[in-house]
């Protein structure tokens, strides 16, 4: 029998390109969903992380970090921050410790859909001296009736403090998601987004924002799972970069990659990867809706 006071809901973590968004949303969840790495705009989709336990369900949505869209890929981007915002319970605005309040735009967003918003000073293991008191003190000045609460996504202080506060913010309601799922997305989702993690890991320059990954097949045995994943690019020089000399490059990405699937799948991993070229996809509209944008 479902417990009455069961308390269900959507938690949106918003915020600037690499202030530590995904790296929360792991940290809250305990799981590796969202791929990190220190390079901005690595976070392209929604992606959900469900927490489940017999009295509540949090359901955390990792975004694109906000920004100015200057093509059509960052602009499908920021649609999905927008519509993160219309179904939220709680809101979590994120800043890191040396961020400056440029962030007007967002912030009335946020404030337009009269949810609750927690504002988050991220990275406060990097302190010196005074900082996180004189941070507190600077966003209090900028934004009337603002109480920022501190964490340090990167090492889980302030994490359980943070956790208590939206318990005690979301509604009374059914759970969304089955108890045993931890994210909306699928595996081959996951698999794609590992690679491409490893792109941005094992790349410079342009080409891991040139590049999108799609997986093919996946096809789980009893003892391996077979992967085939499609990298495109947007002109030839780039993949040539991608691949390298005799190859070399992409045999190192495909070694990562797998490591790091075997590590998330927990079975033994058989990767191909082919790359093609798309000519400028991230400003194409068709491109963008084959690829899931």
């Amino acid at each position: 029998m479902q417990n009455p006071n069961f308390k269900s809901g959507f938690v949106t973590i918003m915020g600037k390109p690499n202030v530590g968004k995904s790296t929360l949303m792991n940290q809250l969840t305990g799981e590796r969903i969202s791929i990190v790495t220190n390079r901005a705009q690595t976070t392209r989709h929604r992606i959900f992380g469900i927490i489940t336990t017999d009295d509540h369900q949090i359901v955390y949505s990792d975004t694109p970090g906000t920004l100015d869209p200057s093509y059509r890929l960052q602009e499908r981007m920021m649609g999905f921050v927008k519509k993160s915002l219309e179904d939220a319970d709680v809101i979590l605005f994120m800043v890191e410790l040396g961020e400056k309040n440029d962030h007007e735009q967002w912030i009335q967003i946020a404030k337009q859909t009269k949810i609750p918003v927690l504002f988050l000073i991220n990275k406060i293991d990097l302190a010196k001296g005074s900082q996180v008191v004189d941070k507190i003190a600077y966003w209090k000045e900028q934004i009337e009736e603002l109480e920022p609460m501190i964490v340090s996504a990167e090492t889980g202080e302030g994490v359980k403090e943070l956790e208590e506060k939206i318990l005690s913010l979301l509604p009374q309601h059914p759970p969304y998601f089955p108890e045993d799922e931890m994210t909306d997305k699928s595996e081959r989702f996951i698999a794609s987004e590992i690679i491409r993690e490893k792109i941005f890991l094992n790349y410079k320059q342009e080409i891991p924002y040139s590049s999108e990954v799609i997986v093919n097949s996946f096809k789980e045995e009893e003892k391996i799972i077979r992967i085939a994943a499609e990298i495109f690019v947007e002109r030839d020089t780039q993949k040539g970069i991608l691949i390298g000399k005799k190859g070399e490059a992409i045999k190192r990405l495909g070694i990562d990659s797998r490591k790091e699937l075997e590590a998330f799948f927990g079975k033994q991993v058989h990767l191909e990867t082919f790359v093609k070229v798309e000519k400028d996809w991230r400003k194409d509209d068709q491109k963008l809706k084959r690829f899931g944008y």
